[in-house]
C-alpha cells in the first residue's frame, strides 16, 4: 500500500513539472474561510447525528457510558450475532459477554468475512452528514477489519461528535499526516445501484450498521 501511494505521488509530481509557477498549487491562494467548530449543544449533535445515521438505513442507539458492554450484548442477542471481530485496543469495558470476541491481530480475509460482525470504535462522528470516520488505528481497527463482516457495530463517544466536516478533517490530520493511515468514511451501510438502478446492499462493505452513541443523559432526562 505504502510503495504504491509513493509510486502514485511521484508520477504526479513529474506530471506537473511544466506547470507556470503562477499556477502551482503553493502560489494559489485558497478561501479558507469555512466554519471550523460549531457552537451547537452536544445533545442537538448527538440527535442530529442520530436522525442522519437513520436517513441512511442505519441503527442508532444510545446508552450510558458505562454501560456499553450491555448494549453492545443486547444488540448482539436482537440481531443474532455471536462472534464478533475486534481491535485488539478495545476497551474492556466494551466487550460484551455471550459472545465470542476474536481480536484482529493481521487476521486473514476469509477469518474476517467469517464472523458475524465488526465491533470497532471510531475518530470521529460528523453529525451534519451522519457520518463515522474510522482512522485505521487504535479503536477503529485496520480498514478490512469493518469491511470484510456483514455487520458492524461501531461505538460513538459523546466527545467524537462534530458538527461539520471541517472540524472532523482537523482532528484526522495527525493520523493521516503524520501516521499515513487510510481513513475510512462510513455513512449508513454499504450500498451501491446495479446497472438497471437496483440498490444492492454489501457490496463494498457491511450491509447493516448498529451505531451505539455513549454520553451521559442531561438532568431530568432519566438514565
Amino acid at each position: 500500500m505504502t510503495d504504491a501511494r509513493e509510486q502514485i505521488l511521484a508520477r504526479i509530481r513529474r506530471a506537473l513539472r511544466d506547470v507556470p509557477a503562477a499556477e502551482r498549487p503553493e502560489e494559489v491562494i485558497v478561501p479558507r474561510d469555512y466554519a471550523r467548530s460549531s457552537p451547537a449543544p452536544t445533545e442537538r449533535l448527538l440527535s442530529l447525528l442520530c436522525d442522519r445515521l437513520r436517513e441512511y438505513g442505519a441503527e442508532c442507539e444510545r446508552t450510558q457510558p458505562n454501560s456499553v458492554a450491555g448494549a453492545v450484548a443486547d444488540a448482539c442477542r436482537a440481531l443474532g450475532l455471536r462472534r464478533l471481530a475486534i481491535p485488539p485496543e478495545l476497551p474492556a469495558a466494551w466487550r460484551p459477554e455471550g459472545v465470542e470476541l476474536l481480536e484482529d491481530r493481521d487476521l486473514g480475509n476469509d477469518a474476517l468475512a467469517g464472523v458475524d460482525a465488526a465491533l470497532t470504535g471510531c475518530a470521529v462522528a460528523i453529525a451534519q452528514t451522519g457520518t463515522l470516520a474510522l482512522d485505521g488505528r487504535s479503536v477503529s481497527g485496520r480498514r478490512a477489519l469493518t469491511l470484510l463482516p456483514d455487520h458492524h457495530l461501531c461505538v460513538v463517544a459523546a466527545e467524537q461528535v462534530v458538527d461539520g466536516v471541517p472540524e472532523a478533517i482537523a482532528r484526522l490530520r495527525p493520523a493521516a499526516v503524520e501516521h499515513r493511515s487510510p481513513v475510512t468514511l462510513v455513512s449508513g451501510p454499504s450500498a451501491t445501484s446495479d446497472i438497471e438502478l437496483q440498490r444492492v446492499a454489501g457490496v463494498h462493505g457491511p450491509r447493516h450498521l448498529h451505531v451505539i452513541i455513549a454520553a451521559e443523559r442531561p438532568p431530568g432526562r432519566g438514565a
